[in-house]
């Protein structure tokens, strides 16, 4: 679902971000955490890093786009989530003229470590695009609601069991294969990373600081561990 953002002009953006301190460490995390060590970078200073990024990284997403798709929209729309209230996140979805765009709030970009954690948190969530993550989850969502709702009707079930039917359904698809498909984000996150100029090794450091979500049945993500094992196969490769 998308939701209206505004994007920041450099100068308003680095205030807002000031604004934020002091962050949690996590750059997942949605409960207060430790204070960040003195090491880490001012929010001011990520402020002027993600502009960086943004500007280095985006050609580079853009061109493995058209190189890995056809008939792909490969002109992304890098915003900023300036909800205060929101928590460290970024997220991939598509406008209504199925435009790419990629939200980060202003929490995780506070609280990122580096510019190499900001590139691969960028290069993921292109790879999602590049990869039809979205368009693949529906067709999953969809195809899981018209399971659960024949064997609902097969079953003699009512016209409100076969509708909550329907809703488990695809509810269901659409995860089946969410762990994959993240996966597949960092594996093709980290090549987009990587040919940037920075460092996807250095830049998944921030899994070892965010909730471990294990390996839940129909969870929405891989455990942590597999995830910083794919980046490192991956770099091994190229």
């Amino acid at each position: 679902m998308l939701i209206v953002m505004r994007a920041f002009v450099v100068l308003g953006f680095v205030a807002a971000l000031a604004a934020c301190e002091p962050v949690p460490n996590s750059p997942v995390a949605t409960t207060p955490t430790a204070a960040a060590p003195a090491s880490q970078p001012s929010s001011r200073a990520m402020a002027r890093s993600f502009v960086q990024v943004v500007k280095t990284l985006e050609p580079v997403a853009e061109r493995e786009c058209r190189n890995r798709t056809k008939n792909t929209n490969c002109d992304f729309n890098i915003v900023v989530d300036d909800r205060l209230d929101q928590p460290a996140n970024a997220y991939q979805t598509l406008d209504r003229d199925g435009r790419p765009v990629i939200a980060f709030t202003l929490a995780l970009i506070a609280d990122a470590r580096n510019e190499d954690e900001l590139a691969f948190v960028l290069g993921h969530e292109a790879a999602h695009h590049i990869s039809g993550h979205i368009a693949r989850q529906q067709q999953n969502a969809v195809a899981g609601a018209v399971i659960f709702a024949g064997l609902a009707t097969l079953s003699g079930g009512d016209a409100g069991t076969i509708r909550s039917a329907q809703e488990l359904g695809a509810q269901v698809g659409a995860r089946s294969y969410s762990k994959n498909f993240e996966l597949e984000a960092d594996a093709l996150g980290t090549i987009i990373t990587k040919r940037a100029g920075y460092d996807p090794l250095r830049g998944a450091a921030f899994f070892t600081r965010i909730p471990d979500p294990g390996d839940k049945f129909l969870g929405t993500h891989p455990p942590n561990a597999s995830r910083l094992d794919t980046v490192r196969r991956t770099v091994a490769g190229m």
